[in-house]
């Protein structure tokens, strides 16, 4: 969704509502296709001293395998987002505060994927307290315990183990 920025940086008092759905179905992270729903995307772009004022709030469906079990999770996510966007700078230290558009058009599909992406996540877990894959079976701990010996040696301390029977 392009946005024509001129009126808003015009200084005219206006404001438009944004409901639309951005599809990111395509998009592989870690190897997958997280992005099982279109992301809908519901908020309002409104003129703010010569700048725009971005509020938008995100819902999607994400699912990825656990980074601990494997297990594939879906969980909903919801998200605000809020920028202001300006022309020009006058400070070059208020770069953060800002999103700074060259020209006179927004892309709003480009802006809503690079905020999704850096508010994502980077390990995903199915639960807060997965226990995770057994490393010698490879069993899931969630469901139960395996038969593998709890107290490995590792084999370069067996000598000192002995000794210390």
């Amino acid at each position: 969704m392009l946005i024509d920025l001129k009126k808003y940086f015009s200084g005219e008092d206006i404001s438009q509502a944004i409901d639309y759905t951005v599809d990111l179905s395509e998009v592989e992270i870690d190897g997958c296709k997280p992005f099982v729903t279109p992301v809908q995307v519901k908020g309002s772009i409104r003129s703010f001293a010569s700048s725009a004022e971005l509020n938008v709030e995100v819902r999607y469906a994400y699912s990825m395998p656990c980074n601990r079990c494997l297990t594939l999770t879906r969980k909903e996510l919801c998200h605000n987002i809020s920028h202001v966007i300006v022309n020009k700078l006058n400070d070059e230290e208020d770069f953060e505060d800002y999103i700074v558009i060259e020209g006179d058009e927004l892309d709003l599909d480009e802006l809503i994927y690079s905020d999704i992406i850096l508010l994502t996540p980077t390990k995903f877990l199915c639960k807060k307290d997965c226990k995770g894959l057994c490393p010698t079976c490879g069993k899931n701990l969630n469901e139960g315990d395996c038969a593998c010996a709890k107290q490995q040696t590792d084999p370069r301390l067996e000598a000192l183990r002995q000794l210390l029977q």
